[in-house]
């Protein structure tokens, strides 16, 4: 099938007005030859640059490439690599057999150009004569074949530079023997745009473009690693090739990038990626007003950028539990909400210039209880040119639901799904008018009528994945035409940081983009994918002290800094004094002065930052900054950790735990980040196997299992509250436990759940308090637990055996499903010591108790109820127990499970127990 005529291709006018068509090498694409070639078409490429090893590996012969990349519109125009080195005369008819099987093959595959690469072996020799020798023998085959040789210099061959291999092509002087030209290896050694300006544009057969980021390592490594597309990185890519055009080069160009990343991705976005940057780069080729600079034609001329006005709004998802939260630290810095979408759930606040949409229903869900930026808006001065560029440079169009009477804004998403639209600046804001005044709070109407602090949006910043981080900086730089600066790399606390920015040529648009380049292990204590939303004000120090006032989020920053800004910069002592008692970070560099704040996390992965600007300051702080700033933000979580993230009004908060049932298809890792990102303070883990189908996660065994474990403890800040299940039966001996035991220390835990089916009471009394004396010295508690269908069944027989036991470390746990199910008597559970309580298992389940022990046994293991949902008298029995426990969540719900999943699970049990339960107990204490 051929390709679609409404696929633009992309082609360079050469100074002497041919079109060239541009290829992409298949060295650029992941997968099958079959799935490269499929993608180069689908982004618009007129051809491909074939790599020897993607022939060998498809199961197609050269003539059905052939076929299948013409089917696609694809021509096939050069095959590599072919690699040569002098070697003696004995030797050199290996080189000449083996070169006619290459010609042969490009015959079939119907290419021209057969790029020979310089290489080094121990039987090779240097010769320049015997080298000129030798090539032109080659060349003189390659003729007869209808062939021509591109002789590439490789730093790494016996050739290593392009001039010596100039100085053989003109010694040989054969007409089926030129240059091949490859941007990196030029540009690489100094960056010279014009240093190939000494060669003879039409004695060079091929052009490879690639850019990449300036690295101090092996040039081979650099090379074959890490090169990027053009635009991407440090190289004067443009400059390299319009020098060769007006040279008047009429050859093939191919895009030729080595990149580990790229060589993972799917290949239709890499291709799309690759388009994208040979239209910007064509761009950039004409935009330098050379004499004879060629013009660009990219599926007709790429529209030229217009110029931004600034940031017209970021749009924020939110849900129930992240909305409130953030509109709280809106309004602490001064916004006030001042409209609501006439159709959608989507609020309206601004201060100044500056406007945030908090949308609670966004196209796109989000993890619950978080915050993402999923839209931002620019205004420029022509929306219409704004989109066809963007189109044009294959960015998709988004649809977008809107009734009739309601502004048509036009949109594109970005590598990671998030909305970009354009907004006229020229006609003001229409789109505002889809919003109805908001009932304004006397708050509101105080801060709307007050003088703005805030005055616009400086800049965005948002953190991608590695696979991703390339893709959005040449999205950003060429559809908005934003103008890059030179990537950074930071240590910060939790790895390398590398930092890509780029803004409008008059500042008033930044965005700035950070990703992990490196990633090993599971230690991941940063916030995941974090986002902030950076304001402009003209005094930030004013800024900071109105915040605190209104009680903003304000993210403290350590004294040690304010001390070692003092000793590094001759600042004023009270200038130093107000940045201090504000946590106001400072940096400057030639042209001026930065001051700038953060707020807290909110929702979890997003936050603001205020700014200050003076004197020209273009950058975004002190690089030292966001070590700083990630360790804040990790001190905040671990203080937060067992709050709630919407900080209820009423105050009253308890402690939760994640008991392993009621995820048990996670592992111990996963329930550990399960419930650190729903807000619970500890989890219990399930480290025996009670039933023949759960799963099991021998933690005592497993010493990669129990590393891991304790990586995410330590990552999130969770701990572990309990570990079960130490259930002694008559034949079971507490010893059996001890191991269990001591790894449940080893992990931190506090409390060790255990059941006793035993019918011999002064047997299983016995061995409950010997297996309290063995985990006495491991600072544990035993906690009895009595299902109702065991041999120990009700709150009575557990409190026998504790006074009987009379250990110091022992304990009840109060599981209010077994307490309802045994119709153990709340008076009876009043009169019991408080110390023997240390935390309470919470659910609810139906009035009704099950009149057989197989519905008693499913009940408890499979279809609990959140708190309220049930018949259970919650409040009554959590009532009779000392204030302050732990409320462990131990809600098994087979069927709903299996639709949401454990993770999600887990977050909807939190929350149905915030809401009946922390209204109607006291605030919890800490765990005992």
């Amino acid at each position: 099938m051929r390709r679609s005529d409404d696929v633009h291709r992309t082609s360079i006018m050469s100074g002497a007005q041919r079109v060239l068509d541009v290829s992409i090498s298949t060295v650029c694409l992941s997968g099958t030859l079959e799935d490269k070639l499929r993608a180069a078409a689908a982004a618009g490429f007129s051809g491909i640059e074939l790599l020897e090893y993607g022939l060998i590996m498809s199961t197609w012969s050269p003539g059905r490439v052939a076929r299948e990349a013409a089917n696609l519109g694809l021509s096939l125009e050069v095959y590599q690599p072919f690699h040569i080195e002098t070697v003696p005369p004995d030797r050199f008819g290996a080189t000449l057999r083996r070169a006619e099987r290459k010609f042969e093959l490009l015959s079939e595959l119907g290419a021209g150009v057969l790029v020979c690469c310089s290489s080094r072996t121990d039987d090779g020799v240097d010769d320049d004569g015997l080298t000129a020798e030798q090539l032109h023998a080659l060349a003189e085959r390659a003729a007869q074949s209808g062939v021509r040789l591109a002789y590439e210099a490789v730093p790494w061959g016996r050739v290593r530079t392009y001039e010596h291999a100039w100085r053989l092509i003109e010694q040989v002087d054969h007409s089926a023997l030129g240059l091949c030209l490859d941007s990196f290896h030029v540009l690489s050694a100094a960056n010279d745009a014009n240093a190939v300006s000494r060669v003879t544009g039409d004695k060079i057969f091929h052009v490879q473009l690639a850019d990449a980021p300036r690295l101090d390592m092996d040039v081979r490594e650099w090379s074959l690693h890490y090169r990027m597309f053009p635009g991407q990185g440090a190289l004067d890519v443009a400059g390299f090739l319009g020098s060769l055009l007006s040279m008047g080069y009429s050859g093939p160009l191919a895009i030729e990038v080595f990149n580990d990343i790229y060589q993972q991705e799917d290949p239709r976005h890499a291709a799309i990626d690759a388009m994208r940057s040979m239209r910007a780069l064509a761009e950039a080729v004409a935009a330098r007003d050379l004499d004879d600079a060629p013009a660009p034609l990219a599926g007709g001329e790429l529209p030229p950028a217009p110029r931004l006005d600034g940031f017209a709004f970021a749009e924020l998802a939110v849900d129930q539990v992240s909305g409130p939260l953030v509109s709280r630290a809106l309004a602490g810095l001064g916004f006030a909400h001042v409209g609501q979408h006439r159709s959608k759930p989507v609020q309206l606040w601004q201060q100044g210039d500056a406007r945030v949409l908090l949308n609670s229903a966004p196209e796109r869900s989000i993890d619950p209880a978080t915050a993402a930026i999923c839209a931002l808006a620019v205004q420029t001065a022509d929306a219409a040119a704004s989109m066809r560029r963007a189109e044009s440079l294959l960015a998709p169009k988004l649809a977008r639901r809107r009734s009739p009477d309601e502004t048509d804004l036009a949109s594109v998403a970005t590598p990671d799904g998030t909305a970009l639209f354009f907004c006229d600046a020229t006609g003001g804001t229409p789109w505002i008018d889809d919003f109805a005044p908001a009932d304004a709070a006397p708050a509101d109407a105080a801060r709307a009528d007050a003088p703005p602090l805030l005055t616009r949006i400086d800049h965005v910043s948002v953190t991608e994945s590695i696979d991703d981080f390339d893709q959005s900086a040449l999205f950003f730089h060429s559809v908005l035409g934003l103008v890059p600066r030179e990537l950074t790399e930071i240590t910060a606390p939790f790895g390398l940081i590398r930092t890509w920015s780029a803004s409008a040529p008059d500042g008033c648009v930044r965005v700035a983009l950070s990703t992990n380049p490196l990633r090993r292990g599971d230690w991941s204590p940063g916030v995941t994918s974090p986002q902030l939303v950076a304001f402009a004000t003209d005094d930030a120090i004013a800024c900071a002290r109105a915040a605190r006032e209104r009680r903003a989020p304000i993210l403290e920053m350590p004294a040690n800094y304010y001390d070692d800004l003092e000793a590094r910069l001759a600042l004023p002592a009270e200038f130093v004094a107000a940045l201090r008692e504000n946590s106001i970070l400072y940096d400057r560099d030639a042209q001026g002065e930065f001051l700038h704040f953060f707020t807290e996390m909110l929702g979890s992965r997003v936050f603001f930052q205020v700014v200050q600007r003076i004197h020209g300051y273009d950058g975004f702080g002190d690089p030292r900054s966001v070590a700083l700033r990630m360790a804040a933000h990790r001190r905040q979580r671990m203080r937060t950790l067992a709050s709630d993230p919407a900080e209820s009004a009423v105050g009253h908060r308890h402690d939760y735990s994640l008991a392993h049932l009621t995820a048990l298809s996670l592992s111990p890792p996963e329930l550990v980040d399960a419930a650190a990102a729903a807000g619970y303070r500890y989890v219990g883990l399930r480290m025996t196997k009670v039933t023949p189908q759960e799963p099991h996660y021998p933690l005592a065994y497993d010493p990669a299992l129990m590393r891991r474990t304790k990586t995410h403890l330590a990552a999130t800040g969770v701990e572990v509250l309990d570990i079960e299940l130490a259930r002694i039966t008559s034949g079971d001996s507490p010893s059996d436990y001890l191991r269990f035991l001591e790894a449940g220390a080893e992990l931190g835990a506090r409390h060790v759940i255990a059941q006793l089916p035993d019918s011999d009471f002064a047997r299983k009394t016995d061995r409950f308090s010997e297996l309290c004396e063995l985990a006495l010295p491991l600072g544990l508690t035993i906690d009895l637990e009595f299902p109702s269908w065991t041999e120990t069944p009700d709150l009575r027989e557990a409190t026998r055996v504790l006074r009987a036991a009379d250990k110091p470390n022992a304990g009840l746990l109060i599981d209010l499903l077994h307490f309802a199910r045994s119709r153990s008597s709340v008076g009876d559970l009043r009169e019991l010591p408080p110390e023997w309580f240390h935390y309470a298992h919470v659910c609810d389940a139906p009035a009704e108790i099950p009149a057989t022990t197989a519905g008693l046994i499913h009940t408890a293991r499979f279809e609990r109820l959140f708190p309220g949902e049930g018949g259970i008298d919650m409040l009554g029995i959590l009532d009779a127990l000392p204030a302050g426990l732990p409320f462990a969540l131990e809600i098994p719900r087979a069927t709903l499970v299996a639709q949401v999943g454990g993770k999600e699970h887990a977050r909807l049990a939190i929350a149905a127990a915030r809401r009946h339960l922390d209204a109607n107990r006291p605030a919890a204490a800490p765990a005992r």
